[in-house]
């Protein structure tokens, strides 16, 4: 690779960089329209007529002076590793305050490119930008591009091949690094970029922005941006809910044919029995479960979600709960990890490296599991269906995605409880400012949304699941087959957790299930399934009235449905979770915290609400 010429591409954070990147390198490189996305460099290659590039992707910052660890990677990869060239990439409709960041590449840049994109919006709202004086004040090749029509990267790769073939250089000192020149050298910045940019930008309306701040006007409001909140998350859980069963069923389908035939093979070829059911009703069976109830949900929800990620609404969203966030300690950006949780909570806690202080970035991960995963939405919506859903067929269905919401916004009440317990407690401190940019709102690319959501998020998080779920499988398969005396090890324990479990409005089995189902919480449910029908393996049969119908025929009751719902809510996370939540703190500690504290709550939660309905 000794050949590549080093090119660094930077920009500040929403101007479209990840997107000139993949276009670049024809990576898949994920891009969002909202602060924050990309927290660490990306590498990718590329060529040209006349030379082959390998090209960094840093961090999206609005400063090369650190305040935060996007700033300072960027600033560090610039200064130490000396690349060719670095391209920054300015967003058109908002060009001034760009340029404080190009302003300061060129103090410690070897060569400059300034990429100016979104020319097509530009074009849209009236802004025109003009190119050649805005070359000619900066002293550096400026070039136009629209990032998602590849014809106009042309032009881009024709200024870098000129580029690193010009033996001038554009760095101009080191005198920026001086730390104590640095707030001068910041005022100095922008009073240089305001006069570049007079005369640069000419507007045809002025006024292009009030469509967008009219509608932030309604969606950030006091009166109506919490209620327009739940109930956009009341439509989503609505769509998922109601187009979920029926792919779900025909996976069901689909993989018990499957399940026959290798039975049938092996059966064929002489397999052993014993190895023959481990593989067949342990391993094949867990992971089919996990599949088929946590596919369709997924690949209904993340795209969803990306859709808002892409509108340019999830800043609103974070915008709205900046305040309560506050109020506890922490910060707003926490918002948006609490989000990404829904998805998934072990891309939550990545996602919580886009906050700078390192307490709230703690307050942040300690606390993301209060929000339930998408592998905790099937075994809360069968439990709402089963036994609080109010009436049939689409009744129902409104009923359960009502019920739903609430148990959301009872995890989000959760989420801030927790935060403000701990930053009064062992993670003491006073909130930190962030800059939080509002993107324009902008129609999703469909194509890319349903794509990106289904490579990055739904085979993603379905891979992590069943590599913990297979050997989770194997394991309950053996607890439930293997007797002493005349109960096998699945009941033994359950016996043994059911006084505590009692007191929690639950019983031994259910709280055997949450443990067994520390791999994957997809798998609790089947297994106090498997537990109840003493049948060893998973069913691979039962529809939701025939697992009420067993429920009930255990001790079940509302009171048991609510214990469970509390439980599902406010318990330790998964083991993919967990093993994230080491990585990124670095500490046996935090990582003990982060399962001890979640438990500890759901575990008094389900009590108190057990001694409630007892003394009612």
């Amino acid at each position: 690779m000794s050949n590549f010429i080093t090119v660094a591409l930077a920009g500040n954070p929403n101007v479209g960089k990840s997107t000139i990147f993949n276009a670049l390198t024809g990576m898949k490189q994920h891009t969002g329209n909202w602060t924050g996305k990309t927290v660490d460099s990306a590498l990718g290659y590329f060529k040209t007529e006349k030379h082959h590039y390998r090209l960094v992707d840093l961090p999206g910052t609005y400063s090369l002076i650190p305040h935060s660890a996007e700033e300072k990677i960027a600033r560090d990869y610039i200064y130490n590793e000396k690349p060719e060239a670095v391209i920054v990439v300015c967003d058109a409709t908002c060009l001034e305050r760009n340029l404080n960041l190009v302003l300061q590449t060129k103090k410690i840049a070897r060569r400059v490119i300034v990429c100016v994109n979104l020319l097509d919006e530009a074009e849209k709202k009236g802004i025109s930008v003009n190119l050649k004086l805005l070359s000619h004040r900066l002293g550096v090749k400026v070039v136009g591009v629209v990032a998602r029509q590849k014809k106009t990267i042309k032009n881009l790769l024709y200024a870098l091949d000129e580029a690193v073939e010009n033996d001038e250089l554009t760095a101009e000192g080191d005198d920026f690094l001086n730390y104590e020149l640095q707030e001068e050298l910041a005022i100095s910045t922008v009073k240089t970029a305001e006069k570049i940019f007079n005369g640069v930008v000419t507007y045809k309306n002025e006024n292009y922005q009030n469509r967008d701040r009219k509608i932030d006007k309604i969606l950030t409001s006091r009166a109506f941006g919490y209620p327009l909140m739940l109930l956009l998350l009341c439509l989503i859980f609505w769509i998922t809910i109601s187009g979920a069963n029926y792919p779900s069923d025909l996976l069901f389908s689909a993989f018990s044919w499957v399940e026959a035939k290798l039975s049938q093979f092996l059966n064929l070829i002489h397999f052993p029995t014993v190895i023959h059911d481990a593989l067949v009703f342990g391993i094949f069976r867990t992971a089919s479960f996990v599949v088929s109830v946590m596919l369709p949900p997924m690949a209904i929800f993340f795209p969803l979600f990306t859709l808002l990620e892409d509108l340019g609404y999830l800043p609103r969203v974070a915008y709205n709960l900046d305040k309560p966030f506050k109020k506890c300690n922490a910060c707003g950006k926490q918002a948006l990890t609490m989000c990404m949780g829904f998805g998934c909570n072990a891309v939550g806690v990545t996602g919580c490296r886009i906050i700078d202080s390192p307490r709230e970035r703690l307050l942040a991960i300690l606390t993301n599991t209060f929000v339930p995963c998408n592998g905790r939405f099937p075994t809360i919506i069968s439990i709402i269906t089963m036994f609080l859903a109010v009436g049939g067929g689409m009744l129902a269905s409104f009923s359960a995605t009502a019920i739903l919401t609430l148990v959301i916004v009872f995890g989000i009440f959760m989420t801030f409880l927790a935060t403000k317990l701990l930053s009064a407690t062992v993670l003491k401190g006073v909130p930190s400012n962030f800059i939080l940019e509002m993107p324009p709102y902008r129609k999703p690319e469909f194509l890319k949304v349903i794509v990106r959501s289904v490579l990055d998020r739904t085979v993603y998080v379905l891979g992590r699941a069943l590599i913990t779920a297979i050997p989770a499988g194997l394991i309950i398969f053996i607890m439930s087959n293997v007797s002493v005396g005349d109960k096998t090890l699945i009941l033994y324990c359950a016996d043994f957790l059911n006084p505590f479990a009692q007191l929690m409005g639950l019983d031994g089995v259910i709280l055997l299930g949450f443990i067994l189902g520390f791999p994957a919480n997809e798998i609790v449910v089947p297994i106090i399934i498997m537990a109840y029908t003493g049948a060893g393996v998973i069913s691979g049969g039962m529809n939701l009235q025939n697992v009420a119908e067993l429920f009930i025929s255990n001790g079940w009751d509302v009171t048991t449905a609510i214990s469970m719902i509390i439980f599902s809510l406010c318990h330790w996370p998964c083991a993919t979770t967990v093993l994230t939540i080491k990585k990124e703190t670095g500490s046996v500690k935090w990582t003990l915290l982060s399962v001890i504290l979640p438990t500890a709550l759901g575990i008094a939660l389900c009590m108190l609400f057990n001694l409630i309905v007892k003394f009612l």
